[in-house]
């Protein structure tokens, strides 16, 4: 017995220097942001900068940045069940998005998911933000049953007071402070562990109209819905980034090491910055409120970064930036001459480049050398992996099937292909993408056929030479490059239907 007590001791003092090595590490999942809204990448193409992100520059110096990074689909719900479970979005029951807090969540039981992998590594875990994809409410009139949504205009009949399952709670955070839809949708309300936390006093369930926004002086971006009386999404930002500030705090020198999985508010519509943040002016600063909203996401990630400084973690934590989809193209930001995507064509829920290149900054002290520019095609998916195997992790058969581990690319290695190809996709328009060695070709799904079988290859483009992706260069129907348009619409039909492995863990 003695023997036995002295072994569980060595153990214990084995698993506290294990966790005391591991760096505390933080991924943060912008809304919305393209390349064009970092300064330090649109330094790359024109000096022409708006709006300065000094804190986003400052981590992209001082570690590695992917320059033909993409998010796995050009808007957000998809790529955030792709990210958070290191599989493309076709994997999901709903490959184009699950739209609605109200509807069924496409992560499956028991599935591998961020929050779980680091769980198992023995962090403690925390999400923050946009959960962005569906989970369990219940019925009003009986909160135990779960509530369905027909998405209709003002439903009602719903308990939104807590999620009863598939939130971050049940899916390996032991911490979470959510806005369910981000701050674009319903329920607008802010959850603490799963429970609807009052924004004031005399909170009370209301419906959120357009009239109700009105008098708060903002325009619902999406339908009318249940929420919190005293919901305002210009104070968002500041909760969201105070709560992760005070996680930070309460964490920073416990046994365990902390992950937090941020995903920001900004800079999704409607675009309601704060007034100040951070002792510094945000609202009417920049040329629109568009930017605005860049300009205070910059500020969050300050505040973040401090906060590491203050408690002497700074120098053992990892910090992965990136973005859910494509920049937006906001009229008053590109009169500016602000383009949030850069040189790219298109933004937001487009099939073109500026639909889903996306920032993708890695950051650690000591461990990633500063001044690193990676043009090795990446996606947002590979965080599971490069997290897996930063903590030491084996991915078991059939858990992340398509995320790569970007680790040796990170530490200076060369010659690592993280991809064979990258496959991605677009919103509303429902169109595929298969990018391989520069060649990209575009595939238009048949919106009336349920089953996404009948596709269509209807643009090709050498990004080697058009990285702009000229229609007038459009290859499509040019003979002489039938057999590329051929390999590349079989390599994508063949990876998708068979729903082989793509990635390299």
């Amino acid at each position: 017995m003695k023997n036995l007590h002295i072994a569980l001791i060595i153990l214990a003092f084995s698993s506290s220097l294990l966790f005391a090595q591991q760096p505390n590490v933080i991924v943060v999942l912008a809304d919305d942001i393209g390349t064009g809204d970092v300064s330090y990448y649109r330094r790359m193409h024109s000096n022409n900068i708006i709006v300065e992100t000094p804190t986003l520059d400052k981590l992209s110096k001082e570690g590695i940045i992917f320059t033909d990074a993409h998010s796995p689909a050009a808007l957000c719900a998809p790529t955030r069940y792709a990210v958070m479970t290191g599989n493309h979005c076709y994997r999901s029951y709903a490959p184009w998005g699950v739209w609605g807090s109200y509807q069924p969540s496409p992560i499956k039981k028991d599935q591998l998911t961020l929050g779980k992998l680091m769980q198992n590594a023995g962090y403690k875990t925390s999400f923050f933000g946009k959960w962005g994809f569906g989970m369990d409410f219940g019925k009003k009139e009986n909160p135990n049953e779960v509530y369905r949504s027909p998405r209709k205009e003002h439903e009602t009949d719903v308990d939104i007071t807590k999620v009863l399952d598939k939130g971050p709670v049940q899916n390996g955070f032991d911490y979470s402070y959510m806005y369910p839809a981000g701050i674009q949708a319903e329920p607008y309300a802010v959850y603490e562990n799963g429970i609807m936390t009052p924004l004031g006093k005399d909170s009370e369930i209301v419906l959120v109209t357009k009239e109700y926004g009105k008098q708060r002086g903002f325009k619902l971006d999406k339908k009318e819905g249940l929420g919190d009386s005293n919901w305002n999404p210009y104070n968002a930002g500041k909760l969201l980034v105070n709560k992760a500030v005070s996680f930070i705090e309460e964490n920073a020198n416990k046994s365990k090491p902390f992950f937090m999985y941020y995903c920001s508010q900004a800079v999704h519509k409607p675009h309601t910055p704060s007034k100040q943040l951070h002792g510094k002016k945000v609202a009417g600063t920049t040329p629109s409120n568009h930017l605005d909203m860049v300009k205070e996401l910059d500020i969050q990630m300050e505040m973040i970064v401090e906060t590491l400084k203050k408690q002497g973690v700074y120098n053992n934590t990892l910090i992965i930036f990136t973005s859910d989809n494509g920049g937006l193209l906001v009229k008053e930001t590109l009169q500016s001459g602000h383009n949030s995507s850069s040189i790219y064509r298109g933004g937001k829920n487009q099939a073109y480049e500026g639909g889903t290149r996306v920032p993708f900054i890695a950051w650690w002290p000591n461990q990633i050398k500063g001044k690193q520019i990676s043009n090795e095609p990446v996606l947002g998916i590979d965080v599971m992996a490069t997290l897996a195997a930063i903590t030491n992790q084996k991915l078991e058969e059939g858990e992340a099937l398509d995320s790569s581990n970007l680790f040796p690319i990170m530490k200076g290695e060369k010659n690592i292909n993280a991809h064979e190809f990258l496959i991605t996709q677009s919103g509303t328009s429902k169109c595929g993408m298969i990018t391989q060695d520069g060649w990209k070709l575009i595939i238009k799904f048949d919106k009336k056929d349920k089953t996404d079988a009948t596709r269509t290859p209807i643009a090709l483009f050498n990004l080697n030479e058009n990285i702009s992706e000229k229609e007038a260069k459009n290859l499509i129907d040019n003979p002489k490059y039938q057999h590329k348009v051929k390999t590349l619409f079989n390599t994508y039909n063949k990876t998708r239907d068979s729903k082989i492995k793509t990635g390299n863990f």
